[in-house]
């Protein structure tokens, strides 16, 4: 009977300390949460609407074989004439703006990885038009079996040049150069793809999903999922020697989203999803420090994005968007998030 107990005793505390301890913080109430998307949200992107703020819009990938890349008002409600259907898993979505499209005109673009098709799209923003002819096609060098399956994507426009490239990642990779940089190029409102660079560490340990881009520091970031937070230089004229990994000890299974937060040009926040942990990390822009956790009472959160400039009396000290794992994303007004 004792070596029964014991072992019932020995069961017990195992299942406990495999359980998530889930988030002990306070929880911070979103602002808006969306309408669902028709599967499994994933990543938003924000489009700021320079004329009216007000009228910005929240993009959010929808993860399936028949997915989309859906758009959402600031109140949540999707757009229809806005939403990209009948895409092949759709995974992490980004946007740059002024972005040369011919000799005389600029515009936001938005740019998704379409998993199955094994390929990135671009589309122009607000027309949503495609600017890819297409697609661009991503790892059509690599050899081994699913090692070419895009996942996560970054846009790196310069501040100091109308370059724009993609950084994308991939769903299983090497534990090097898991990660390939494009050159996007225009040519009379139509682009071409060209790699530029392969780069990246992978500790092996699970997957490379969220990326995200300085552009005005320059420095590109990215999630190896259970190990750290990774940085480079986002140019790559640079080189590819990896300036930091950071962050590692403050979460408690996977690394997922990162979002930028600017308060000034060189100044700021990188917030990261906690994700088991149901909470968010904040790390100083400029020095990579921890800085605090908060809870946004998310679950299973992958993607995330801020934007901080004001959009309208729901959100007047910009915004910060996480995905939820309940096919919908949270809005919350950046104030109540960043100290």
């Amino acid at each position: 009977m004792k070596n029964y107990i014991y072992s019932c005793l020995i069961l017990l505390l195992t299942l406990g300390s495999s359980c998530k301890t889930g988030s002990k913080l306070p929880k911070i109430t979103p602002a808006v949460i969306t309408e669902k998307t028709g599967y499994d949200s994933d990543d938003p992107a924000i489009w700021y609407n320079e004329k009216a703020p007000e009228k910005s819009i929240v993009f959010g990938t929808d993860k399936s074989s028949d997915g989309a890349v859906y758009a959402f008002d600031l109140s949540g409600k999707i757009l229809p004439e806005k939403t990209l259907k009948n895409i092949r898993r759709p995974n992490n979505v980004d946007i740059a703006y002024k972005v040369r499209i011919n000799d005389s005109t600029y515009s936001a673009v938005l740019a998704f990885t379409e998993r199955e098709k094994r390929q990135i799209r671009l589309y122009s923003i607000p027309e949503m038009k495609p600017l890819d002819n297409g697609g661009f096609p991503v790892f059509s060098d690599e050899t081994t079996v699913d090692f070419d399956l895009p996942m996560g994507i970054a846009l790196y426009r310069p501040s100091n040049s109308e370059k724009l490239y993609a950084i994308v990642s991939r769903k299983q990779g090497p534990k090097s150069n898991y990660l390939y940089q494009y050159e996007l190029t225009a040519n009379q409102g139509v682009f071409q793809s060209k790699l530029v660079r392969k780069f990246g560490a992978f500790s092996g340990k699970k997957e490379i999903e969220a990326i995200v881009v300085d552009n005005e520091l320059g420095h590109v970031y990215y999630s190896d999922e259970q190990h750290g937070i990774r940085k480079y230089y986002a140019d790559p004229n640079k080189g590819s020697e990896e300036l930091a990994c950071f962050g590692g000890a403050h979460f408690e299974e996977d690394i997922e989203g990162i979002a930028l937060i600017k308060t000034t040009d060189t100044q700021g926040y990188l917030i990261v999803s906690n994700q088991q942990k149901g909470e968010f990390n904040l790390f100083n822009r400029e020095n990579n420090a921890f800085v605090k956790a908060v809870n946004l009472g998310t679950t299973a959160t992958d993607g995330c994005d801020g934007y901080h400039r004001s959009m309208g009396p729901l959100f007047p000290n910009g915004i910060f968007v996480a995905m939820n794992d309940d096919k919908n994303f949270y809005f919350y007004d950046l104030a109540t998030i960043i100290p």
